[in-house]
């Protein structure tokens, strides 16, 4: 993967399957010389033995394939660029995944078109509750699809264009002010 968003949405995709109904996506372009991103959710969690593992590729929940490179590639590219990847998880409590890269390395992938991908995950998995803090050093804003639940209604369709246009134009928007500041 190219960009930073499409390991968010590897990891987030990872949670929805584990069954999270809440999911925290937060991310900082500039804490201190790296860019970080963290992924809570309160999936099923995993056992001691595959949390051990898991950084293996060969080691996989999936049936129709024996390998699973997401979280092995972005352990190995963090390091890569000066950073970090850590993962905690909880049988029955969920996970939360950290990976750091520093800032101004030349091997750090782009971030991508991060407010499309949140669109496609919200779009994609309309069960789950998605809490996004975006920042960029001190100054971040939210963008949680309770509140917007509460606004709009608790029937809320995000798979209505009108909908998932407008999340995807929030977040763009809201990241722009920041880049602006």
């Amino acid at each position: 993967m190219r960009e930073i968003s499409l390991h968010i949405l590897d990891l987030v995709q990872n949670g929805i399957e584990a069954g999270a109904r809440n999911i925290l996506i937060s991310l900082n372009e500039n804490n201190d010389g790296y860019f970080v991103f963290s992924i809570k959710d309160d999936g099923h969690g995993m056992s001691e033995e595959t949390l051990k593992n898991v950084r293996d590729p060969f080691t996989t929940s999936r049936t129709t394939r024996k390998v699973g490179m997401g979280i092995p590639f972005i352990d190995m590219m963090t390091k890569q660029c000066g950073g970090n990847f850590d993962i905690e998880s909880e049988k029955g409590k969920g996970t939360l995944v950290t990976a750091s890269f520093k800032e101004d390395n030349i091997d750090r992938p782009p971030l991508g078109d991060f407010a499309k991908t949140m669109k496609v995950m919200i779009v994609g998995a309309p069960q789950v509750d998605f809490e996004i803090v975006y920042g960029k050093g001190r100054e971040s804003f939210i963008c949680s699809t309770k509140e917007i639940k509460k606004i709009l209604g608790a029937d809320t369709d995000f798979t209505n264009p009108l909908v998932y246009e407008w999340v995807e134009n929030y977040i763009r928007n809201e990241i722009e002010k920041l880049d602006n500041k």
